[in-house]
């Protein structure tokens, strides 16, 4: 399935006739009509004034001023009974089902409609190429996570939620839940019991599953475990996506964060560069930087590849760059340190080891690597005095 743009929908949903090609039509399952679903469009046809349609893929139907309806299939028009109009329907069952669910189930336009429909490819694909797609399960990644739709036999759309690294493990070798709020708890720890103060980080902790979701159920427990990500996604693809750039966000702080306010250059703004790189990579968030340093000014940084943006910077992102308006301000200092050239280089491959968090990686008995532990301790014993002091001297006598 391709990754469509979603088009402006309307009240009605689908409406047109099929595409005809030489290509091999799809295998639609079969699919019966809900009594929901029946009801639902005689419902929809009492709201209307006779002779205004409900629109489904492929054909109209529209109350008569006699109280008949007339469904028009191409070139036909047919006047029929209540009985008839229920038979004629079922024969076209799954595009009445596929109007129904978003109709009716997901109903109002927005986020949530938005992205069921994208996850099917609603706005690009025909209803018998969704179906046969959705017969086999259509696949979504969203941050960490793995979905699959698929659809029953009465055009009910149901979702598989889980871990992307737990794709292909059965449901009884995980933790299954079906209340939406349950994921509050899964986002809250990593895999190590640390807490995860950003919901986006890819430190999400895997080993469980949501197995049978309906569409609402579904969407809540998206956004659950990545808050308004969905939401500003359809922003963005609506064209609505309102950025604060960096000066601005800074601006607004006070109370303790009021000192980050001092950390501005003017023309210079490479710190800013510092605080992007080091915070909003994909290896530390999967949101897609979208701010910048003002709306004039780029960061030179890359914002990342994630699917859904960052509109602005976040409390992390703030909270750290408190702590680094602060070590900033210290004068610098030049220090002399006796290193051979190979511990000048494990001193950067242990620099390396700790950003890029792969010191776990990094086996006890592989003493090759820079960061390795028992390696590290050995430097540490060289260079450091009884009271855990790096050995170097500065080079200028201290001020004080």
């Amino acid at each position: 399935m391709s990754d469509p743009t979603p088009d402006a929908a309307t009240d009605d949903g689908d409406d047109g006739d099929d595409a005809t090609d030489d290509t091999e039509a799809p295998t639609v399952p079969p699919i019966d009509l809900p009594g929901d679903a029946f009801d639902a469009v005689l419902d929809a046809l009492d709201d209307r004034d006779p002779g205004e349609p409900v629109r489904f893929e492929g054909f109209t139907v529209t109350r008569a001023d006699d109280g008949g309806y007339v469904l028009a299939d191409g070139d036909r028009s047919d006047p029929m009974a209540e009985r008839e109009l229920h038979e004629a329907l079922a024969e076209r069952a799954p595009a009445v089902t596929d109007w129904y669910a978003f109709e009716r189930v997901v109903g109002e336009f927005g986020p949530r409609r938005a992205f069921l429909r994208w996850i099917e490819d609603a706005d690009g694909e025909t209803v018998a190429a969704r179906y046969a797609a959705l017969a086999a399960g259509i696949e979504r990644a969203w941050g960490e996570l793995k979905i699959t739709a698929t659809v029953t036999d009465r055009g009910e759309r149901r979702y598989d939620v889980r871990h992307a690294d737990d794709a292909g493990v059965p449901v009884d070798d995980l933790t299954a839940h079906d209340d939406p709020l349950d994921a509050r708890d899964l986002v809250t720890f990593d895999e190590k019991g640390r807490y995860r103060p950003l919901k986006t980080a890819p430190s999400l902790a895997s080993g469980w599953v949501f197995p049978d979701l309906g569409p609402r159920d579904f969407y809540e427990t998206v956004e659950t475990i990545y808050p308004a990500t969905v939401a500003n996604w359809h922003r963005e693809r609506e064209g609505e996506l309102d950025v604060t750039h960096w000066r601005e966000t800074m601006e607004r702080q006070s109370g303790i964060y009021g000192v980050v306010k001092t950390w501005d250059r003017g023309e210079g703004y490479e710190h800013v560069n510092w605080v992007a790189e080091a915070c909003c990579d994909d290896s530390q968030c999967l949101k897609r930087r979208e701010w910048q340093y003002d709306d004039d000014t780029d960061l030179d940084v890359d914002g990342g590849d994630g699917a859904f943006p960052c509109r602005e910077p976040c409390s992390v992102v703030v909270s750290a760059a408190r702590k680094w308006t602060r070590l900033e301000s210290e004068q610098p200092r030049t220090y002399e340190f006796d290193l051979t050239p190979s511990e000048k280089e494990q001193v950067e491959d242990i620099i390396e080891a700790v950003a890029d968090g792969r010191t776990d990686e990094i086996r006890e008995a592989d003493t090759k690597e820079g960061a390795n532990r028992y390696r590290t301790r050995f430097l540490r014993a060289k260079l450091f005095d009884d009271e855990g002091n790096l050995g170097g001297v500065p080079t200028e006598p201290d001020d004080e």
